[in-house]
C-alpha cells in the first residue's frame, strides 16, 4: 500500500464545470478507457482530492500507469493505492520546471541517452518526450 503526492493545481482536466468542479470516479476510470488502460480488477473511489485504488492489477507495469493515470489529473492531490501484488513499489519522478527527460534520465538513471526508457515507461500519458509539463509525476523504469 502507498500513497503518492500530486500537484492538485496540475494535470490534465478530465471533467466540465467551473473551479469548483469536483473529480469523480467515473470521470477517471472514462480517462483510462481513454488512454487505453486496462483497469480491470481495479476499484477507483474519490473523497475530496484524495484517489483511492483497490483491488488487483493486471500487472505491476499496469499498477504504476493506473497510479499516474488518475494522479496527474488536474483536482487531485494523492493517491492512495491498495493494489494486490507482488511488485515493489514504483519510483516516481516530479517535472521541475526546466525539466527535460534527458535530464530527469540523467538524474534518475544515471544516463540521458536513456531517455526514450521513461518516455516508453510513460506511454501512453505522454504523446511526445518534450510534452512533459511542471507538476507532472513521471514513472520511472527499473535500472
Amino acid at each position: 500500500m502507498g500513497l503518492w503526492s500530486f500537484v492538485k493545481d496540475a494535470g490534465k482536466k478530465v471533467f466540465g464545470g467551473g473551479d469548483d468542479a469536483e473529480v469523480s470516479g467515473a470521470a477517471l476510470q472514462d480517462e483510462l478507457k481513454d488512454l487505453g488502460l486496462d483497469a480491470k480488477g481495479l476499484d477507483i473511489t474519490v473523497d475530496g482530492d484524495k484517489v483511492k485504488v483497490s483491488g488487483k492489477a493486471v500487472s505491476q507495469e499496469m499498477k504504476e500507469k493506473v497510479i499516474l493515470a488518475v494522479g496527474n489529473v488536474e483536482g487531485v492531490a494523492e493517491v492512495e493505492e491498495d493494489i494486490e501484488g507482488d511488485g515493489a513499489d514504483p519510483t516516481f519522478h516530479t517535472v521541475e520546471k526546466g525539466d527535460t527527460l534527458w535530464a530527469i534520465s540523467a538524474k534518475t538513471l544515471g544516463n540521458g541517452a536513456r531517455y526514450e526508457e521513461i518516455f516508453e515507461a510513460n506511454k501512453p500519458m505522454l504523446s511526445h518526450p518534450d510534452k512533459i509539463y511542471p507538476g507532472q509525476v513521471l514513472r520511472i523504469p527499473a535500472a
